[in-house]
């Protein structure tokens, strides 16, 4: 028979197991706090000089603050949005047709190249956008110039003089689309992998069509996950640079025109590109755009996590 300090001693082993556990998984997600406030605390600091400087941009643009960083919140916003609405219904469809319809050897097969595409540096991608993507679609954008540019509403979008090189902010939202693809897909296709067999079953059961049985019972459940999916995306749209930096033909003016060689800029190509040559005063006013660039994003992931805890009941999975 066993004494009572043998059986201690296991005891004390699987309690110190667990001690050293909790105390590593504690001090991981600790780490991650100071990470994000210790880049904050260090944009915060050194954007104080931009915001209060006499003449800060004097040797830039000759205007004020507002004026310089205006054009650039509008040109990140612009283009991540275009990316998003490229990319989603792309991202879903593809992940219906890996988890629902497609052989099992073929949704193998694909969903290792999406998770291939995901591997591919931003540098290739923006090689990519100028060597191919970009003389590829010139000639669809002079088409759409010409059928399209002289309606009343769609004129904003598709008037004006039509870029020679196909260098615009639309050429750059097809890019960004292509990068945020991969890890949209992903996990649309996981969320969707996770509906509950007996609601297909229960669905096609009653005479549902396949389409149906997704719209009734598979988009619902994964409601939560492709908002997630949306947000995440839309985060990297958001803060991609050297794809941006090498594909857009920038001028710093707002306009919704997406055809033409005159192009907003976004915060991130803009640090990317004028870094290198600042100096003094001009490097704290790229990082206060870097500063802008940050709290949005924190508000994109901040208004993820309130879209799919207030859409959690209604997702299925209850």
């Amino acid at each position: 028979m066993q004494t009572a300090a043998q059986k201690q001693q296991p005891q004390q082993a699987h309690r110190l197991g667990d001690l050293l556990f909790s105390r590593s998984a504690v001090f991981a997600g600790a780490m991650i706090m100071v990470a994000l406030a210790a880049v904050a605390i260090f944009l915060i600091l050194r954007s104080i000089p931009a915001f209060f400087a006499d003449s800060t941009l004097a040797s830039i643009l000759e205007s004020d603050f507002l004026s310089y960083v205006t054009p650039l919140i509008f040109g990140t916003v612009w283009a991540a949005a275009l990316a998003l609405l490229i990319a989603f219904p792309l991202a879903i469809g593809i992940a219906l047709f890996i988890s629902h319809y497609a052989p099992r050897k073929l949704a193998s097969l694909l969903g290792y190249v999406v998770d291939l595409l995901a591997a591919v540096p931003s540098v290739v991608f923006g090689l990519w956008g100028i060597g191919v993507l970009a003389p590829m679609v010139q000639p669809f954008y002079a088409w759409l110039n010409e059928n399209l540019g002289s309606v009343p509403v769609l004129s904003l979008l598709f008037g004006g003089q039509v870029s020679g090189t196909g260098r615009t902010i639309l050429t750059a939202a097809l890019v960004l689309a292509v990068m945020i693809l991969p890890i949209m897909t992903a996990i649309c296709r996981e969320v969707f992998l996770q509906t509950p067999v007996l609601h297909e079953e229960a669905a096609l059961a009653l005479g549902a069509t396949r389409w149906e049985m997704i719209r009734l019972a598979v988009l619902p459940f994964g409601r939560a996950g492709m908002v997630s999916a949306a947000m995440l995306g839309l985060g990297r749209a958001l803060g991609e640079t050297m794809a941006v930096a090498m594909v857009l033909s920038a001028t710093g003016v707002i306009s919704l025109e997406l055809l033409t060689a005159e192009n907003p800029s976004t915060i991130a190509a803009n640090i990317a590109l004028s870094f290198p040559e600042a100096y003094g005063t001009n490097v704290n006013v790229l990082i206060a755009t870097g500063l802008i660039l940050f709290v949005a994003t924190l508000l994109v992931n901040a208004l993820a996590r309130w879209i799919v805890s207030r859409r959690k009941e209604f997702s299925g999975a209850n």
